[in-house]
């Protein structure tokens, strides 16, 4: 009910309401894009692609809304940018020269934006020969030369106008451009889902107290969901009081805000890469194949007992991957000496390295109950698929991101107000 009063308020603002219905019309070109298909694709075979596991495939489906399996020129979505950030992020802790454009601030961060944008076009061109070239080739019409040109083109100019879109939004809107594109993906499924339970309940497939059960068990997962992305340990920070000239400086008190799920959805969608890895090999080979047939049973959640071996890797990859990035984006010792520079100390522990050791301990035992409520919520629609007939795999990985992108952009509106406010009693 909060969430829906903020957005009521901010909607009485004229110039925020100006902001929200830019927002909802870029939201609405993108899904209008979704829907233009590439040309030169027979649409017969390319069904015929997509039917049966697709492994991988399934993930990248997920992020474009339903364009990668109907090969639109939204196909490849915005994951080139995204994979893009993530490699930039990682030469910041690997390359002295991104390190320290990542200290210049502003003018560091312009650069850094635009080595993100030739990497994610560079990777889209890529993507764009592998999926032409490579997967959809069956699906080509036209095989020559200048056929085949067009659709990378097509398909490279699709990301890039993405990319342009989601920084408008940043500019114009309300919200992080990008993850409300990959928001406006998912949520378009809801009524295709809804669509078929209704069909599974007529057919007598579902019954009444299954649909029931499942709206309980959302119901609960959207509270569990809300509550990790919101929980954070709050550790106290005291600044000592020092005299400059005449003035006195420090005193003040503050915290450290440490999130419970500090890697938001990456941990997963790097553990669900590597298990759906040797599924989508399979997709290339014949399904008599020795290889297909190992992996269909032992690795793939629809095998038997492959969904349990497939549940167990996903939990144990999660936990890894939660740890391993928590490891990278939060450095305690950096952290530590950050304080100690500027008088700033935690209570009852010693500036420097015991500060680090504190943090340390503090964030390994918080990332524990982040990385199994991690698990848990990819997990537990891979084995609801085995019990039911329901087709929920990335169910769990769809709710996170929606529910977190909510969440962010609720926050932003309410940042939005709070300036407003301040900015009328200035004047």
């Amino acid at each position: 009910m909060g969430m829906i009063k903020t957005v009521a308020q901010a909607w009485k603002i004229p110039e925020i309401r100006s902001k929200m219905l830019f927002t909802l019309l870029m939201l609405l070109v993108f899904r209008i894009g979704s829907n233009i298909p590439v040309p030169n694709i027979n649409r017969q075979a390319l069904a015929e692609l997509f039917t049966g596991e697709t492994g991988l495939f399934d993930l990248f489906d997920l992020f474009s809304g339903g364009s990668f399996s109907n090969f639109t020129i939204f196909a490849l979505s915005i994951t080139p940018y995204i994979t893009a950030s993530i490699i930039v992020q990682l030469l910041t802790m690997a390359f002295p020269y991104f390190e320290n454009l990542a200290k210049q601030g502003v003018e560091g961060r312009k650069k850094m934006a635009q080595i993100t944008r030739y990497m994610t076009v560079v990777l889209a061109v890529i993507q764009a020969i592998g999926l032409t070239v490579g997967l959809f080739r069956r699906a080509v019409i036209d095989k020559s030369v200048f056929s085949i040109i067009v659709v990378i083109l097509v398909l490279t100019a699709g990301t890039a106008f993405l990319m342009w879109l989601g920084e408008q939004i940043n500019e114009k809107g309300i919200g992080n451009g990008i993850s409300l594109l990959i928001f406006a993906g998912i949520v378009d499924r809801i009524p295709s889902a809804i669509r078929s339970i209704y069909t599974q309940f007529t057919s007598g497939n579902m019954t009444l107290i299954t649909i029931i059960l499942l709206v309980i068990a959302a119901i609960l997962v959207i509270a569990g969901v809300v509550l990790i992305q919101e929980g954070q340990r709050k550790i106290p920070v005291q600044y000592a009081k020092r005299v400059v000239g005449r003035k006195m400086y420090g005193g003040q008190s503050t915290h450290i805000p440490v999130k419970v799920n500090q890697s938001g959805v990456i941990p997963i969608i790097f553990a669900l890469s590597l298990l759906q890895f040797p599924l989508t090999i399979t997709y290339f080979l014949s399904a008599d194949s020795g290889f297909t047939a190992f992996v269909t049973k032992w690795l793939s959640p629809n095998g038997n007992p492959g969904v349990w071996v497939y549940g167990v890797l996903n939990v144990l990859l999660i936990i890894f991957f939660t740890y391993f990035y928590n490891q990278i984006t939060f450095n305690p010792v950096e952290i530590a000496d950050n304080l100690k520079s500027n008088g700033g100390f935690i209570p009852g522990i010693r500036p420097g390295r015991a500060t680090a050791e504190y943090l340390q301990k503090v964030t390994s035992r918080i990332t524990i109950v982040g990385a199994v409520f991690l698990a848990v919520i990819a997990t537990l629609p891979t084995i609801l698929s085995a019990l039911t007939a329901l087709n929920i795999h990335f169910g769990g990985t769809s709710l996170l991101i929606a529910v977190g992108v909510a969440l962010e952009t609720v926050r932003v509106l309410e940042n939005q107000m709070m300036m407003r406010n301040y900015q009328g009693f200035l004047k």
